[in-house]
């Protein structure tokens, strides 16, 4: 994602100047980028990550005095607390967007149990605690709950299994969610990513196996997306509280032939990985990008205060 973000006048017209929207992960990637995409629409930002000092770098960047606070995820009571914060400063959120997670790759049996379940609790399970923390203040606001997903949600792919799991996982309870809220005037969306172009996906293309394995995608599925358009488009769907996003578009095409998409992937990779598990062992990953090496250096932390 580029550094340099050109922060212009508030637009006046849009529905969520003024109001206070809340974003997780906004340290860097998709959700920086949201963040300056929002702040452009003249909200009121509250900010969430567990990377600190990454966190107040992005927020020192925004203009309108953003709110930022330093928290796990996975930890409700502090997303309780934080919410809590948010609503007496800035007044209760009308938007959420649970966008936080991390990505490990590789072969599943050489994933360490540990960082494995961290993906699904930071993806999944963090994702679920974001809601159960904010839905108080978007049933008072009526306001608009959106979850980051991804093109894992609609199709897995190998040597991903937790972030797969994790995203498919999201995609279920946001629409189990979006049915239990919607008489009570809260709407939930979700939004599928394809690949974007952060760190996380940098890290990933230094590993020949990840590389590779995106290269045989079918075109375009294996494009690189920048990170500021994603973000624009995600703003847009803000405002217009969408039930559904995708970026690309034609997405939605895989959508609806999502039952097609195993048997394909299962062709391609079963020619490609013996040549690749034959030129060099595949180890798994650990954590990728700077915001896995965040989140390393966040749970050294707490084994050391245990």
């Amino acid at each position: 994602m580029s550094t340099a973000h050109q922060e212009g006048p508030a637009v006046d017209g849009s529905p969520v100047k003024d109001r206070t929207v809340v974003v997780t992960g906004a340290a860097r990637g998709v959700g920086a980028a949201l963040a300056h995409a929002l702040a452009r629409k003249g909200a009121r930002l509250a900010l969430l990550d567990h990377d600190e000092a990454a966190l107040e770098a992005t927020a020192a960047a925004l203009p309108g005095a953003p709110l930022a606070l330093r928290v796990d995820v996975t930890d409700g009571a502090a997303l309780c607390d934080a919410a809590g914060v948010f609503r007496r400063r800035l007044g209760p959120p009308s938007v959420v967007v649970a966008n936080a997670g991390i990505a490990e790759g590789g072969p599943f049996t050489e994933c360490d149990p540990a960082t494995w379940q961290r993906v699904i609790d930071v993806n999944l399970t963090g994702s679920a605690k974001t809601a159960r923390a904010f839905l108080p203040d978007l049933l008072q606001t009526e306001g608009y709950h959106l979850q980051i997903a991804s093109l894992a949600s609609i199709g897995a792919a190998p040597m991903m299994s937790a972030y797969c799991a994790s995203k498919a996982g999201v995609e279920a309870f946001t629409h189990t969610l979006r049915a239990e809220v919607a008489h009570r005037g809260v709407a939930v969306g979700i939004a599928y990513l394809s690949w974007t172009d952060t760190d996380m996906i940098h890290d990933a293309d230094r590993y020949p196996a990840l590389r590779e394995l995106r290269a045989h995608m079918p075109p375009p599925l294996g494009r690189v997306h920048p990170t500021e358009a994603v973000a624009a488009r995600l703003a847009r769907a803000v405002e217009q509280r969408r039930t559904a996003v995708y970026i690309p578009a034609w997405l939605r095409v895989l959508q609806m032939g999502r039952a097609a998409i195993p048997p394909l992937v299962l062709r391609r990779t079963r020619h490609v990985l013996p040549r690749l598990e034959a030129e060099e062992p595949i180890d798994a990953t650990g954590l990728l990008g700077a915001g896995g090496r965040a989140d390393n250096t966040a749970a050294a932390r707490r084994r050391r205060l245990r």
